[in-house]
């Protein structure tokens, strides 16, 4: 395994600012993944996460023993960030003082923190993290016992006790006050419940792999995965300081995979964000595959082997339209969910699909995982390497992006689009200049003060534009709150 130092090139995302002094959430404590923000800052203070325990620990007391114990059981997992240790005291001690058991697997993937709390027949699940957010973010996401996110009724009931009720009248005496422990085996759980995504009949001899793992949660996991596969894997982004996570590493920067897959000649580039819920390709010629790619080369392949259910694929508003207009042409059906990767796994076990994800590089295989999983979607594409004996930058060539522009537009404080005057009629204009062939998407971030504006269409100059021009309305709107 070959070590690499990062590089110092920076790509930022495009940014318009209207926030100088940004406002407090309130009332309101989960956004579109869990509980998110600046840590050591409302509402992630230990006080608020040892709520946050405490009103999870009530609500697993009131359900029936899934099993023969006089506890119940929360696994807790976290990445690298600084401020996890912090939360993580601060969570299990406000879950013990509901009686509840608690077992720290230290850094995990966040998909990893699903498989193992439902391998170890735990109750509930919780990784403290911020996924591509840089180390001054932290948050808080929780798993049920069967290894997908808890419900957004559970959501709001833990929102309401926190907020409205004084949890010190549900503590348990001193006798049933529980216990907190280590474990160490969760890293080889997780490892050997990975590789069963890649076919027994196939290894990774002879393929060399440039890993990024952005200093994150994957850091030790990750390389040992496609090592253990046969893989040549050089690395990159495994050395956390609690500092460095994301920091021009890793999901958020693949253009630094790209650059080394070139350097290194090798065959394929991984790219993991934080928590390595969700991965971005680099194929062989330093070409960079986001997750509209990995959802068109994993469907067409699971279609070919009649593994695609329905002959459908579940994506988001912010995936590209050209995603529908590849997998058209080869009868797969694309439907749309909210965004957000527990949005799309909510509606797959609806309709009882397969695969799903996010342009982002969320990739869901139902098969294998209930959640995002970077490793297990990027061993699944490898595979369809393998088995049809193809590059990846043949693979790739099967989904043509329209040109799409996405600006964040930083506010004080979110309010429903709609109330905006003017705001329906602007966008109407918009989309009628636009036509047909393109469209525009606008959303309000659940994780962070932003408002996204995607608009795409076949002339990038055009939209481009009309993108800037949105921008700017609602930061006049929006600025002066």
């Amino acid at each position: 395994m070959k070590d690499m130092d990062n590089t110092q090139e920076f790509y930022p995302e495009k940014i318009i600012d209207a926030s100088s002094d940004m406002t407090k959430r309130k009332a309101k404590l989960f956004g579109t993944d869990g509980i998110r923000g600046t840590a050591n800052t409302y509402p992630m203070v230990p006080e608020v996460v040892v709520k946050v325990g405490q009103a999870l620990g009530y609500l697993l007391r009131q359900m029936p023993m899934r099993k023969e114990t006089d506890k119940k059981t929360v696994l807790i997992g976290k990445d690298t960030r600084l401020s996890g240790y912090m939360l993580e005291q601060s969570l299990a001690s406000g879950l013990n003082s509901m009686g509840i058991r608690v077992q720290l697997t230290g850094p995990l993937p966040t998909p990893g923190i699903g498989f193992v709390a439902q391998n170890m027949r735990a109750d509930a699940g919780v990784v403290i993290s911020a996924s591509h957010n840089s180390f001054q973010d932290n948050g808080i996401k929780i798993f049920d016992h069967d290894g997908f996110k808890i419900s957004d009724e559970m959501e709001r009931e833990i929102e309401r006790l926190v907020l409205e009720e004084d949890l010190s009248v549900y503590l348990v005496p001193p006798e049933e006050v529980g216990r907190t422990r280590r474990i160490d085996d969760a890293p080889g759980r997780y490892i050997v419940f990975v590789k069963s995504a890649f076919p027994l009949s196939l290894n990774l001899s002879g393929m060399r792999i440039v890993l990024d793992c952005a200093n994150g949660a994957a850091y030790s996991v990750a390389p040992r995965i496609f090592e253990e596969l046969g893989a040549e894997v050089i690395v990159m982004g495994v050395s956390p300081t609690g500092y460095n996570i994301n920091d021009k590493c890793g999901a958020i920067y693949p253009e630094k995979v790209a650059a080394a897959v070139k350097k290194y000649r090798a065959d394929v580039g991984i790219s993991l964000d934080g928590d390595a819920d969700r991965v971005v390709l680099v194929d062989e010629l330093g070409q960079i595959l986001n997750g509209d790619h990995v959802l068109a080369i994993l469907a067409l392949h699971m279609k070919q082997k009649g593994e695609l259910l329905k002959g459908t694929v579940v994506v988001t508003e912010m995936s590209n339209i050209g995603l529908d207009h590849a997998l058209k042409k080869h009868g797969i059906q694309v439907v749309r969910a909210p965004v957000g990767d527990k949005n799309v796994v909510d509606v797959m076990r609806k309709q009882q699909l397969i695969l799903g994800g996010e342009q982002s590089g969320h990739i869901i295989c139902l098969s294998h995982s209930t959640t995002g999983d970077g490793c297990v979607a990027a061993l699944k594409v490898l595979a369809a390497m393998r088995e049809q004996g193809k590059k990846l930058s043949e693979l790739g060539a099967l989904m043509k992006p329209v040109p799409q522009v996405l600006v964040n537009v930083r506010v004080k404080q979110k309010r429903p689009l709609h109330e905006i005057k003017g705001y329906q009629e602007f966008l109407e204009s918009i989309q009628k200049n636009i036509g047909p062939q393109g469209r525009v998407f606008i959303r309000p971030s659940g994780t962070e003060p932003v408002i996204r504006v995607l608009v795409e269409g076949p002339d990038r100059h055009m939209i481009s534009r009309y993108a800037d021009e949105m921008a700017q309305f609602l930061q006049d709107k929006l600025g002066d709150l």
